[in-house]
């Protein structure tokens, strides 16, 4: 019986409709920016497996590293210990992140990261004997599947049976540098009538929006609007951080910093899974006080396990290399390059892009998740690229390791798909 047969009888999938999307492929082996299935089968890694692999698959220097730590200190409890790794990994961190933030909550995955976020916002008020609920977001934002994540994000498609139970949350458009004054005109009417606690936000770029990109100048007017009203920003850098929009994180790109970032996947370079908020020492204060109930009672089992600290570690080291943002820059510039052959191609209706993350939309009407994008997705695997389209949008965010023969290799799939829609 082969993997994919063994699958079916116990596995339920995330983001599948098991009924009329029942097969798999059963990945063995994995290297640089190539996955390998059971047949031999070999594919381009062209989403670096949902954003976290970002130095390629199975990078020995991170692998090497993370071995040793296995040898001495596996896991202990993150509550009342410490240990090096988590120590060692907060200093690079704050060496790297907005110059305001200077602690570090350590969780499990994004949407724990957000969760925390959420908390760390509606509790600063709370703890300082104000009583503020209402959270702002922007439409089609994600933020990820618990259930203060699943407020904040405005993507019905994942969140529909759930809604009725959500925080109290209101919605803004994203800035395109033509709505910039209605969007604080907008927020303003918000203040008036609700007690706002925080803003949560994708700085530039929301991913599962299909990599819907907006204007730096407009979001960071609504960061200054948020400072001079005491809103609490939180950044969800889950997606952005770590590199993908050319700088270290998407945050850096603006002139206000967040009050709270959150981060995850390329965090540990996709080896294993780790997440954690950061905050400015202004957040970590109102926490801090003699009396216990206002201390963040949060905590997970695997909080800053010496082997995920171990990675990130790694992975930090690796992006602050020569070579790694020499790699950048060439995707940065192969997309270009790309982008001004593809772009004024008849089925293509627009493109763009930020840092390493390109992406383009058809010139077609197709469902998020419907029988034509299910045909592109097959037609990038026989083809030996693994991309999923979102809808009508094709995007790539590729490991930084990646050749320029598979770059072009990628494009090439890209531009022949066009023929097939």
């Amino acid at each position: 019986m082969t993997l994919k047969e063994r699958d079916k009888k116990h596995l339920w999938h995330p983001l599948t409709q098991h009924k009329t999307h029942p097969e798999t492929i059963a990945i063995t082996k994995a290297k640089g920016c190539l996955l390998y299935d059971e047949n031999g089968h070999e594919y381009i890694d062209a989403i670096a497996s949902w954003y976290t692999c970002m130095y390629g698959h199975c990078n020995e220097y991170i692998t090497d590293r993370v071995a040793s730590q296995m040898q001495q200190l596996d896991q202990v409890v993150f509550s009342g210990f410490t240990h090096e790794p988590a120590i060692k990994l907060s200093e690079a961190l704050i060496e790297i992140l907005p110059d305001n933030q200077n602690k570090i909550f350590f969780s499990d995955n994004g949407s724990s990261a957000v969760e925390i976020g959420i908390k760390m916002a509606l509790q600063f008020h709370f703890n300082k004997g104000e009583k503020r609920h209402t959270l702002i977001a922007f439409e089609d934002g994600f933020h990820g599947d618990t259930f203060g994540a699943m407020s904040v994000s405005g993507l019905s498609v994942y969140n529909g049976p759930f809604e009725d139970f959500f925080l109290e949350v209101k919605r803004i458009p994203t800035p395109d540098g033509k709505n910039n004054e209605t969007i604080l005109d907008t927020l303003t009417s918000i203040v008036k009538t609700n007690k706002v606690a925080g803003f949560i936000y994708e700085p530039l770029v929301q991913g599962a929006a299909a990599m819907k990109m907006h204007d730096s100048e407009g979001l960071n007017a609504i960061l200054k609007f948020c400072k001079d009203h005491k809103i609490i920003t939180v950044a969800d850098e889950v997606m952005t951080g770590f590199g993908k929009t050319g700088k270290h994180f998407a945050s850096l790109h603006m002139n206000t910093n967040p009050d709270i970032i959150c981060l995850s996947k390329a965090l540990t370079g996709g080896l294993l899974p780790m997440a954690l908020t950061s905050c400015s020492q202004e957040i970590y204060e109102a926490f801090y006080s003699d009396d216990i109930s206002k201390g963040l009672f949060h905590g997970h089992t695997y909080s800053a396990n010496p082997l995920a600290c171990t990675a990130a570690l790694a992975g930090i080291d690796l992006l602050r290399s020569e070579n790694i943002q020499q790699n950048i820059k060439t995707i940065i510039t192969s997309h270009n390059v790309f982008n001004e052959h593809i772009r004024t191609h008849p089925k293509v209706k627009s493109t763009r892009q930020a840092g390493v993350i390109f992406a383009l939309d058809l010139n077609v009407e197709m469902k998020r998740y419907g029988n034509l994008r299910d045909k592109l997705y097959q037609f990038f695997l026989e083809h030996g690229v693994f991309l999923r389209p979102l809808g009508n949008t094709i995007y790539i965010q590729a490991p930084y390791t990646i050749t320029k023969e598979q770059l072009q290799k990628v494009y090439l799939v890209i531009e022949d798909v066009l023929e097939i829609v």
